[in-house]
């Protein structure tokens, strides 16, 4: 998918005009301080609130576009975000230097791809999340009925010790308002993990 070319000409449905709900009580409490890395920020909504929030944010998406987009919010925002183009399988970023990780749908974006993306964005994460580092992921269910999608089980493989612990994963829905048509809800996970 050219993600430029979606952000140029669209608005995607995975922009909803904030984070997704299902984040609300994360962001009412969960965010472990003071470095927070948004992973695929997209035009940047979950990446603001955090900011907006007093925490140090670092926000990547693979698209130019939305990644000048996000600025220009920020900016008007009159809000402190690191925001930078960078393609999630080939991160350069400080190690261990995050207390919170957030993944809003770009799990199973790169799910939908192929495995070698997945498996090269996941060697990554526990290199660049701080002891005691708090993940958050919020990705569709192939329980949605789209054709796509994650298993509760792939995610419970893919944070798993030696690297992850205490994690749980919750049913919630997620929001999704494709161009044209009404919002509609999906079946989804969120994944909380803590590095170990």
């Amino acid at each position: 998918m050219d993600y430029d070319e979606v952000y140029r000409t669209s608005r995607p449905p995975w922009q909803i005009g904030g984070p997704q709900p299902a984040f609300a009580p994360v962001l009412a409490g969960e965010v472990r301080g003071p470095r927070v890395l948004d992973i695929g920020c997209g035009q940047g909504d979950l990446a603001l609130e955090l900011a907006r929030r007093g925490f140090e944010v670092t926000a990547v998406d693979i698209s130019g576009v939305a990644i000048d987009q996000a600025r220009a919010k920020a900016a008007a925002a009159g809000l402190a975000v690191t925001f930078d183009v960078q393609d999630a399988t080939r991160l350069s970023l400080p190690a261990a230097s995050f207390t919170s990780i957030f993944d809003s749908g770009l799990l199973h974006s790169l799910h939908r791809i192929g495995s070698e993306q997945v498996d090269a964005y996941l060697a990554q994460l526990p290199g660049l999340a701080a002891p005691g580092c708090a993940v958050f992921v919020v990705a569709v269910s192939i329980e949605a009925g789209e054709g796509w999608g994650i298993t509760e089980d792939f995610l419970r493989a893919a944070f798993a010790p030696p690297w992850w612990t205490g994690t749980t994963i919750e049913p919630i829905q997620v929001t999704a308002m494709p161009e044209g048509e009404a919002p509609r809800s999906l079946r989804a996970h969120l994944l909380r993990t803590v590095r170990a």
